[in-house]
């Protein structure tokens, strides 16, 4: 099994140490491995939950939602079904974001293309 330092995984998923720490101290992050000096290895398992967080993150799901999200992932496979729902509403504010984002970037094309005809 692979093992991962902290800088390692900083690298990895872009989140800083602080950042992590923060994230086990919260439950984001279950109680993270550590060696015989009492240093942060982290599993390749971690790692992969840390990409889904990132992406969550990314994408604007608050940090309560995200605790859901991981408290549902925990308690099992019976729990699909309101992962389900949950990603499904996160992804309808996703879209929706994105759909005002064209707009505006439409908006900036406009005052573009305006600018260079009175060029």
């Amino acid at each position: 099994m692979s093992v991962y330092t902290p800088a390692e995984v900083v690298e990895e998923t872009g989140f800083s140490l602080d950042t992590l720490r923060y994230y086990e101290k919260i439950g984001l992050l279950e109680r993270v491995g550590r060696n015989a000096a009492g240093q942060r290895r982290f599993s390749q398992e971690e790692v992969g939950w840390l990409g889904t967080l990132r992406c969550l993150r990314d994408t604007g799901m608050p940090i309560r939602q995200m605790q859901r999200f991981a408290e549902l992932v925990r308690a099992g496979d019976h729990t699909i079904p309101d992962r389900i729902k949950l990603l499904e509403e996160h992804d309808r504010q996703v879209r929706a974001q994105i759909d005002n984002l064209t707009e505006r970037q439409s908006y900036i094309h406009n005052k573009i293309s305006y600018y260079r005809s009175i060029l």
